[in-house]
């Protein structure tokens, strides 16, 4: 087939299409969105009965993955690194269940944060569950391994995790397709107790999961996305994982003159590594995130080998990788170009003009300032931006739906106001939880939820909560007459502050839900 223009989110979307998949499960989280918005927009999806709407966290959507997977189907699951702690329950217990229809995770983890609030590795997570990994370092190859990744879920009947960082997720390059699969036909389990984590049942499944590793170690080793390339020069070995592999060659045009070992795939193949490590003086090991293959190898190799890395300095311990800084730690000369000017400042990002968080926070804040001890939680989404100047409208932001709790918390303590500021999406995401124990503790809680009936952050995306979210406060048990809705426009800024105000001086468990559309999924519509 021709090659098709992708972007790394688009080729893993291609091939789940190809590979035969009857669902993509998530909840938007850059960098990995545009994955199920491919399958969702893509023409042919309808007519495949491809299931594909958003979830409502991740947890839902590796648990609706699983079920597909239970019946025979196959399933890709979507999510950002931070999203798989949400869902980490249902992942690692899945090792134990194992999968019969193909099952893939996709996690995109985000270094240097550019839209995210920590930079951690998700490679530890499937080397905590103990399941095969993937770690394409190109789009063609992300193509080709989750169909691969498919295939091999269903020969092991384990779950595969896929993982991707941001640069691979978000730039093109040509990708040459294969002809497409057909869905696999509905087969229920004819003994469902795989899926039936009993500690008697989970025990034997776990014998069983401990037992197949070795089968994974011996896939890794023959692995066509492992590959060891001689070298001539034994002074070096160099260890390339992921992305990383093509900021290496970057650097190596014509071709190196060190043993390189490209590992695309997990388990490590610790043979590939032994003969590396005795084949050459010292190791450089380059990987984008945490020093995961670094660490490993320090214990799994001679104690005396030098071993180069994120661990000892020679690349940064945090951010990105980028062929600049490889070829520092390969002691090439410095390849960065003139010095940006100083007239040039970075632009901060900023809520749009015309937002209803903005009409929001001027009314939130002008009223809660008149409180002395006030603390305003706030929470992840577009509205998190209510931090930055000229703002400065919220004082805290942890994960999703912890504003709630930590404003219950502070309040529990004797603080008081204690001010929530939460999204819809993000509310229904992992709010109702914590609005259900502030309820159960008739906590002194004013919770605003700032509707703009959509997820916004993650670029207009449908949200559960659309057209509920009073009825989901009511039915978890506000008292109706604490529960105030209001549109945020500048004219209607004196009955929101009064509304505000009110609200905070009731002592008991307030919701406030300004609702207005967010002004780019407006402008769309209008278009």
């Amino acid at each position: 087939m021709e090659k098709q223009l992708l972007l790394g989110d688009e080729a893993i979307a291609r091939a789940a299409i190809d590979a035969g998949i009857s669902g993509v499960y998530a909840y938007p989280g850059t960098p990995s969105t545009e994955i199920t918005e491919y399958i969702q927009h893509f023409s042919k999806a309808e007519n495949l009965n491809i299931a594909s709407r958003w979830a409502t966290n991740e947890k839902t959507a590796m648990e609706e993955a699983l079920g597909m997977s239970y019946i025979g189907k196959r399933a890709l699951c979507c999510m950002k690194h931070v999203g798989m702690n949400v869902a980490a329950d249902a992942f690692v217990n899945s090792a134990m269940t194992g999968a019969r229809g193909g099952l893939v995770v996709l996690v995109a983890d985000d270094p240097s944060m550019h839209s995210s609030q920590n930079e951690q590795d998700s490679r530890f997570y499937g080397q905590f569950a103990m399941i095969p990994m993937f770690e394409p370092s190109n789009q063609q190859e992300a193509y080709d391994i989750t169909r691969y990744a498919f295939d091999m879920s269903e020969k092991f009947g384990i779950p595969v995790l896929l993982r991707i960082t941001t640069r691979l997720a978000h730039s093109r390059a040509g990708v040459e397709r294969k002809e497409m699969k057909a869905q696999n036909e509905l087969s229920l389990p004819e003994n469902s107790s795989n899926f039936i984590l009993l500690p008697a049942l989970a025990r034997k499944r776990y014998k069983e999961l401990l037992a197949a590793q070795a089968e994974y170690e011996k896939s890794a080793e023959s692995s066509e996305y492992n590959v060891y390339f001689e070298g001539s020069d034994k002074s070096k070995g160099i260890v390339a994982s992921g992305i990383a592999y093509n900021y290496l060659m970057e650097n190596f045009p014509e071709g190196a003159d060190f043993p390189i070992l490209k590992i695309s795939q997990y388990p490590l193949p610790v043979d590939l590594f032994r003969r590396m490590a005795k084949e050459c003086d010292e190791l450089l090991i380059l990987e984008e995130g945490a020093p995961f293959i670094e660490q490993q190898l320090r214990g799994l190799l001679d104690s005396c080998l030098n071993i180069k890395g994120r661990m000892d300095s020679t690349l940064p311990r945090d951010g990105e990788l980028n062929p600049d800084i490889v070829a520092k730690a390969l002691g090439h000369e410095n390849t960065h170009g003139a010095a940006i000017p100083e007239l040039v400042t970075p632009r901060p990002p900023a809520m749009c003009q015309g937002c209803g968080h903005i009409d929001m926070y001027n009314a939130l804040t002008e009223v809660a300032r008149r409180y002395e001890n006030h603390r305003v939680f706030g929470d992840i989404g577009c509205y998190t931006l209510g931090a930055l100047p000229p703002y400065r409208a919220i004082h805290s932001c942890v994960d999703m739906g912890a504003s709630i709790t930590m404003a219950k918390g502070a309040a529990d303590g004797g603080l008081w106001p204690a001010i929530a500021v939460i999204g819809d999406s993000t509310f229904t995401h992992s709010g109702m939880t914590g609005l259900l124990d502030c309820v159960n503790s008739k906590s002194n809680v004013t919770i605003v939820i700032s509707d703009n009936e959509t997820t916004g952050m993650t670029g207009g995306q449908d949200s559960a909560g659309t057209g509920k979210i009073e009825a989901i406060v009511q039915g978890l048990g506000v008292d109706p007459s604490h529960i105030r809705v209001f549109e945020p426009l500048k004219k209607n800024m004196e009955m929101m502050k009064q509304i505000i105000d009110e609200e905070i001086n009731y002592h008991g468990v307030s919701v406030i839900i300004p609702r207005r559309e967010c002004i780019q999924t407006l402008k769309r519509k209008k278009k």
